[in-house]
């Protein structure tokens, strides 16, 4: 989607944009369907209450993510178009996505087949080399953070504990349990194989409908990642699974990031006799039949219109928060100046600050 017409005015507000309905419900507030009232673009708008932010202490995820996205730009992840704010909120404007997440399809499907899932782990590959490349690490690949597009497509999303790769990331711990590569959960350095960890999960919970840990809270996950090293053997493939497949899934579950599959980068991911054979190139170009594609209706969840039920600080001035989110405003129109590329670069090496 191109939102580079002459017609949106210089200045970005709410205003110029018609709510249609509610798609979603994020950490800190709504996702709506929005479109442009000029030109009838459709968007994905995220609405964020500022007050629910400084309450979670999420200030720096939210800038963070607005200020990764700004430089990023490619056909398998969700792009940023707009970024703005009022007194009480943040807005994100990102590409419409109307195939709705993974995990709603997991939900409804329970397992997907090898085809699909292989199609699934190319375009995750696609966009993680992207992001590799950039120096950049997600943190958090899972179903909820894997949406479709309306051809059976999938793009990463979610970019609020993504981070620049820098030396020392230990105290960096964020992540889901469950899909958290185990350097992460013992608080050791890490890079690009966090990613390519979460991406074995995923590919073991499509093959199996299940995770290959279990546990009730992060301690006992923990504990199971580090008792036991999964490996499929040739009795747990499924019927219509290949043995390259299963091969795939061990390679990159190794517990140490060294020993796994894509420590050295997507080039070793991709040459894995699984996706040898894989047409990337008209993968890239969208050229390829998707093997499961969503229903013609919007695929989203009806009891996202739930209301909140967390309580918020209300000792908190609207007027004594907003200083946190000056900066809080982006527009694709324009060229992002080298001054916002410089500050990405090196926002890791700046003392975080307290929220």
């Amino acid at each position: 989607v191109n939102a580079g017409s002459k017609e949106i005015p210089e200045n970005i507000t709410r205003n110029l944009f018609e709510f249609k309905y509610i798609i979603g419900k994020g950490g800190f507030g709504k996702v709506w369907k929005v479109q442009v009232k000029k030109t009838k673009q459709k968007f994905a708008m995220k609405e964020m209450c500022k007050l629910r932010i400084v309450t979670k202490r999420s200030v720096h995820s939210v800038l963070n993510e607005k200020k990764l996205l700004s430089v990023l730009k490619h056909p398998f992840i969700v792009n940023m178009q707009y970024a703005f704010q009022d007194r009480e909120n943040l807005f994100l404007v990102m590409d419409l996505m109307t195939g709705g997440d993974l995990r709603y399809h997991l939900g409804n499907m329970r397992f997907f087949d090898e085809e699909q899932t292989r199609f699934f782990v190319a375009c995750i590959v696609t966009g993680l080399e992207y992001l590799h490349i950039n120096h950049i690490i997600h943190r958090d690949i899972k179903p909820e953070n894997l949406v479709l597009d309306n051809k059976g497509y999938l793009r990463i999303t979610d970019f609020g504990i993504a981070r620049v790769l820098s030396g020392d990331n230990s105290r960096d711990t964020s992540g889901t349990p469950g899909y958290m590569a185990p350097e992460v959960m013992c608080r050791q350095n890490h890079g690009i194989g966090v990613d390519y960890f979460a991406l074995g999960v995923l590919v073991y919970e499509f093959m199996t409908g299940r995770r290959p840990w279990r546990g009730r809270n992060r301690k006992e996950i923990k504990d199971s990642i580090l008792g036991r090293q999964v490996q499929l053997k040739r009795s747990d493939i499924p019927e219509g699974w290949s043995i390259e497949a299963a091969d795939f899934v061990n390679k990159l579950l190794q517990r140490k990031p060294q020993n796994r599959l894509g420590f050295n980068g997507a080039l070793e991911v991709k040459n894995h006799a699984w996706l040898a054979d894989f047409p990337w190139k008209r993968l890239f170009e969208k050229a390829l039949e998707a093997p499961y594609k969503p229903s013609e209706d919007e695929n989203f969840e009806v009891k996202v219109n739930a209301d909140w039920k967390d309580d918020l600080e209300c000792s908190l001035r609207m007027s004594s928060i907003q200083e946190y989110f000056k900066e809080y405003y982006f527009d694709r129109r324009k060229k992002v100046t080298k001054e916002d590329q410089s500050t990405v670069m090196v926002r890791q090496n700046r003392p975080q600050s307290p929220i």
